[in-house]
């Protein structure tokens, strides 16, 4: 009862939601559990739609998380095919769009939800320029949209979240540089609705500045 309550208690001070969150999970969280993925999801969907509704009942700014995005940093793809079918069960309450090895897939509907698996984000600037070169585009031309537009990945998240005690990857390393960063020391197997409430609620009392 005392669980249910607290939740409701965080849910009530969420006044705003980012758009785009990022989980940067190494491969020793993924194994320990994979389900989570999935569960987070379906956290992510729920919070998004109960503040949804919240703000339409007090005529307030709409809330709703857009994305929500899993990298798991991995050097061994030999992984990839015992835990697929716990990666697409994503598909079953999102839109799930999966990048691993050279593959790329997408399933279902909803709230666009991307797991990469293994990629990084300085191989993914280094592919953007050279397809740039490639490509015979003028370097005055050059500006942070053009670069933006060559990059795979064309989302900034408003909040990356790493758990456990190990250090962020470089995933995401041209769109994150503005984004709010949460670390916590609650392993990933360990991550219940409620820490990710929490999350929610201080991301909203931290005041943004976009490098400014």
């Amino acid at each position: 009862m005392l669980h249910w309550l607290y939740e409701i208690m965080l849910k009530r001070q969420i006044k705003d939601l980012p758009l785009h969150i990022c989980f940067m999970l190494t491969e020793k969280d993924f194994i320990s559990a994979p389900e989570k993925l999935f569960e987070c999801s379906v956290w992510a969907s729920e919070i998004s739609l109960e503040c949804t509704i919240k703000s339409k009942n007090k005529n307030k700014k709409k809330l709703n998380i857009e994305g929500l995005t899993y990298h798991i940093s991995t050097k061994d793809n030999i992984l990839i095919p015992d835990y697929l079918p716990y990666i697409r069960k994503i598909g079953e309450v999102a839109r799930l769009e999966l990048y691993y090895d050279s593959e790329r897939e997408e399933i279902g509907n909803g709230t666009h939800v991307t797991v990469a698996i293994g990629k990084s984000g300085k191989e993914e600037i280094i592919k953007a320029i050279r397809e740039m070169a490639e490509e015979g585009i003028d370097p005055d031309s050059v500006n942070e949209e053009l670069i933006g537009h060559y990059l795979t990945f064309r989302y900034t998240p408003d909040l990356v979240i790493k758990t456990g005690e190990s250090y962020l990857t470089d995933f995401l390393i041209w769109q994150s540089v503005y984004s709010e960063l949460f670390f916590t020391d609650i392993n990933w197997e360990n991550m219940r609705k409620i820490d990710f409430l929490r999350v929610l609620r201080d991301y909203q009392s931290r005041m943004r500045r976009y490098g400014r």
